[in-house]
């Protein structure tokens, strides 16, 4: 697994990442895993520099950021086009800058000595073995919502950055500060939208280096990077196209790629074997994540997908991936209770009526859905959970159908032990009590939290990519100018019914960049049916990873019955809780590999002795 770590203190460490490099010109700051390219500093006296990952900024660029650096001014070295991790030094004050969406995390520990820090918050853990915190991963399944107990890894003692935060060390300590706005000034969507093409096409072609490049040629997200990517270079496309899916993306990828220049598609088959849950057998095929993964449910699709990669590049490369495209692009009809807060009410009656047009009922219970969450902030809304949590589980239904909420409890909240949820509900409490600079709409908070959750998972997916094929997973969706380009358009003009993905359209409509047959689709492909399949055939597999020898129930984090009910239901076609099932396999399946896990994450060196 690839990270990053480094140590300020007031005398030199005893220890060091096994394995690990250092970083020119910045003391007691190391890469592991890191290809050489990836990692670039620059210098001048006390003030240097690094970047770590996908930067589009050129050496010149990085050398005319230092009086950027002396004067402090963090944010701006965020803006580069890529993905990537930031350190930067100023005298004696360093600062450690990972991205928006969580693709380069940032941990740290402090003790008496100093402080470590991190991209993996299990290498901190392991400097002196802490536990896992039990109530911060029952937060991760009860919620979905990275923020909720933003300062808490899933680690006890270990603590997180939380998005849109810097880490700032200097000889006062360690502080965590915010550097993004919580509400960016609102654009409309026909001005923004020259200003979302450009972004993606900087983040596209910042990777865009002389590797071998590929792309999914599926929805509208990802055929549109693999446009963007062909204008530039020859890119060798796949469509996963399993005939239980029933779905267009394979008709729409045949005819993209025999329109567009230098797109060469291949298609990749569906197998018995490429469903939802297979392998889970065998834990020891899967490379260890940092955090819970969702890919590791998904894991046989992904690796057929690079196998066909693989066998049509001439060598490991970049492949690019429409993930997150959905939470930037448009926005769910939960926009609909900042309207009725704001007092938007024609608006928000236009919209439910075509939302309801959608899905078959009425404007009334689509407004009827989301008013509750228009009449309480977030502080409000934890507050409520909470109290939900000292309640008895509730039987389940779709999540859709429940009202909605600030931070809605997933099915997976009703299967922990009522001392895990009275546990959960105090930890709560206790942070709507801390909560200082929450934002004032609802979109803008599930926003951020769903690039979260997103951007924590792509970082699982690309362990998979890089360890099994060595292949370099780009995700521009997930980049920093990216999201804040997209995000500037108010959710509600994002998300308006009636066209699908506006800002999209008005980003690339007669651009030359995507075919007007692509701008015009409005269907999106599911993995519906291999889900089911997959909870079917490997329902015996799944039992037994979440039944008496589980560890997530031996922290009273699962109890065997709902869960069982929940496989039972899958079983025979049923609906079940999904979600709620991909998080808790993945969960456990993190907790067995830590478990088993014999890795050195450290190594002993002799101190360096500060001069006085």
């Amino acid at each position: 697994m690839r990270w990053s770590a480094g140590w300020y203190g007031t005398a030199g460490s005893d220890r060091r990442p096994a394995g690990g490099r250092v970083v020119t010109g910045l003391d007691d700051t190391w890469t592991c895993g890191w290809a050489t390219a990836r990692v670039r500093a620059v210098g001048e006296g006390p003030v240097g520099l690094a970047v770590i990952g996908e930067c589009g900024a050129d050496d010149a660029q990085l050398q005319g950021a230092l009086p950027v650096v002396r004067a402090k001014g963090w944010r701006a070295l965020t803006r580069w086009p890529g993905s990537y991790l930031v350190i930067a030094r100023s005298g004696e004050t360093l600062t450690v800058l990972g991205d928006l969406a969580g693709q380069h995390p940032v941990y740290y520990r402090t003790d008496a000595a100093g402080t470590w820090w991190a991209t993996a918050a299990s290498a901190l853990a392991a400097l002196d073995g802490a536990p896992v915190d039990v109530t911060a991963l029952a937060a991760h399944l009860a919620f979905g919502q990275p923020d909720v107990l933003a300062g808490r890894s899933l680690f006890r003692d270990v603590k997180r950055v939380p998005g849109g935060h810097l880490l700032l060390l200097s000889p006062d300590g360690a502080a965590v500060e915010r550097y993004e706005p919580v509400t960016y000034p609102r654009v409309d969507l026909r001005q923004q939208a020259p200003v979302v093409r450009a972004a993606l096409a900087e983040a596209v072609a910042a990777r865009v280096d002389g590797r071998p490049v590929s792309a999914d040629l599926a929805g509208l997200d990802s055929t549109t990077l693999a446009c963007l990517a062909a204008q530039r270079v020859p890119v060798a496309t796949v469509t996963f196209a399993d005939a239980r899916l029933r779905d267009d993306d394979l008709a729409f990828a045949l005819r993209t790629a025999a329109t567009v220049p230098n797109l060469a598609h291949h298609t990749v088959p569906g197998a018995a074997g490429t469903v939802y849950y297979a392998g889970l057998d065998d834990l020891s095929g899967l490379p260890m994540t940092d955090a819970p993964n969702a890919y590791v449910v998904t894991a046989s699709i992904k690796r057929a997908v690079l196998d066909t990669v693989a066998a049509h590049t001439p060598g490991p490369g970049v492949h690019f991936t429409g993930a997150a495209g959905d939470a930037v692009l448009s926005a769910p009809s939960s926009y609909l209770a900042d309207l009725l807060r704001e007092r938007r009410h024609r608006r928000a009656l236009q919209h439910a009526l075509a939302h309801a047009r959608l899905r078959h009922t009425s404007a009334f219970t689509v407004l009827a859905r989301v008013r509750p969450a228009s009449r309480t902030d977030l502080t409000g809304a934890w507050c409520q959970t909470a109290a939900d949590l000292r309640r008895p589980a509730r039987d389940w239904i779709p999540q859709a159908q429940r009202p909605l909420a600030w931070t809605p409890l997933l099915a997976s909240a009703d299967w922990m032990t009522h001392g895990a949820r009275l546990m959960l509900s105090a930890a709560l409490d206790e942070a709507a009590g801390m909560l200082t600079d929450a934002p004032a709409r609802l979109a803008e908070w599930s926003d951020r939290q769903d690039l979260a959750r997103v951007g924590a998972n792509t970082a699982g997916w690309r362990t998979l990519a890089l360890a099994g094929h060595g292949i370099e997973l780009a995700a521009p969706f997930l980049d920093n100018e990216v999201i804040r380009a997209c995000l500037a358009v108010p959710a509600d003009e994002r998300g308006a019914p009636g066209t699908y993905k506006p800002l999209l359209d008005a980003a690339f409509a007669g651009s030359g960049v995507l075919p007007d047959f692509v701008l015009a689709r409005t269907t999106k492909g599911g993995f519906n049916a291999l889900a089911y399949t997959g909870l079917r055939d490997n329902g015996p597999v799944l039992k037994g990873l979440l039944g008496p020898s589980s560890q997530l129930a031996a922290l009273g984090l699962v109890t065997e019955a709902p869960v069982a009910d929940a496989l039972a239901r899958a079983a025979t076609g049923q609906p079940t809780a999904q979600g709620a099932l991909h998080l808790v396999v993945a969960a456990e399946v993190w907790l067995r590999q830590h478990a088993a896990s014999a890795s050195p994450w450290w190594e002993e060196v002799a101190p360096r002795v500060e001069a006085a």
